[in-house]
């Protein structure tokens, strides 16, 4: 161990050793290749009190403060290892098929399934409608406590909005871009505070009268044909249940489509689309809506 550090810097007393250099040999490149390894390097301790006038290279760390702004703080979050859904080679997986209304959707996503939601209960039970002040309006006792709206191309646009939203829903199921022109008379369906129902009929000049499959008398000979529904047993009668069947084909008929007659009839009134909600079908809403048109 040295007593101090300077004396370990401090350069040898000895001079290097120099190979002798003759004057015939004396061109400065052997004398360069002679003295290329010797490195000659000089230390200086600094003073442990440096002068103003010096500037320090490395900065110097400040310890740390004491007080609360200074505190190490603690986080103490809880990291969600929650897993949405699995895929287990499903084919559905990215966008899910709703068969009912027809929708896709990515499960998962909270904002796609409320969206999901909302188009479902619309398209299923019907269009929110809480009335106007201004309608015209349509009851009957067949109708019960429901009612029926129309609306005509010169109405108010509040009125003209909510037909427009509407046949939005109607061209989910019929197409787009062809239902309403504004020649049109809409008849809506308002039952619970919904719109279940739409008819849109548009005026014509004649219109073809469509052939019945079945003639009359046809029909007549199968009822009086048909064997009575009704069994005697002494005091008991059984009622048998006739289910109903699809009549059966005619010669006129080209693979059940609809013929018409050759010779036009003068019309007033064609009815260009009509569409119920799924949830009101069956409940003879389009009949009513018909029998209101007419």
């Amino acid at each position: 161990m040295q007593p101090k550090i300077n004396s370990f810097f401090k350069p040898s007393s000895s001079p290097p050793i120099a190979a002798s250099v003759t004057p015939e040999t004396d061109d400065g490149l052997t004398a360069w290749e002679n003295n290329r390894n010797v490195i000659v390097n000089t230390y200086e301790r600094r003073s442990p009190k440096a002068d103003g006038s010096e500037v320090l290279k490395e900065p110097i760390e400040e310890p740390p403060r004491k007080g609360p702004s200074f505190a190490p703080k603690t986080l103490n979050k809880k990291r969600s290892y929650t897993q949405f859904h699995l895929e287990l080679g499903q084919s559905d997986f990215l966008l899910r098929y709703c068969v009912e209304c027809g929708a896709t959707y990515a499960p998962g996503d909270e904002l796609d399934e409320k969206s999901h939601q909302s188009f479902h209960k619309d398209y299923m039970n019907g269009i929110p409608f809480k009335g106007w002040q201004n309608e015209r309006a349509f009851t009957s006792p067949s109708l019960d406590k429901n009612r029926v709206a129309m609306v005509l191309e010169n109405d108010s646009p509040a009125h003209r909005n909510k037909v427009q939203e509407v046949v939005k829903m109607m061209e989910v199921v019929l197409g787009e871009d062809w239902i309403l022109h504004k020649h049109c008379k809409v008849y809506l369906f308002v039952s619970s505070q919904r719109i279940s129902g739409c008819l849109v009929a548009e005026p014509i000049k004649e219109a073809f009268k469509i052939i019945a499959p079945l003639d009359d008398k046809r029909q007549l000979k199968k009822k009086r044909s048909s064997p009575s529904t009704t069994i005697h047993f002494g005091d008991i009668v059984l009622q048998r249940e006739v289910s109903k069947r699809c009549p059966e084909s005619d010669d006129r008929l080209d693979n059940r489509a609809i013929v018409c007659e050759e010779e036009a009839k003068p019309a007033v009134c064609g009815v260009r689309a009509i569409w119920v909600s799924p949830s009101h079908r069956r409940k003879g809403l389009a009949t009513q809506l018909l029998d209101t048109a007419r």
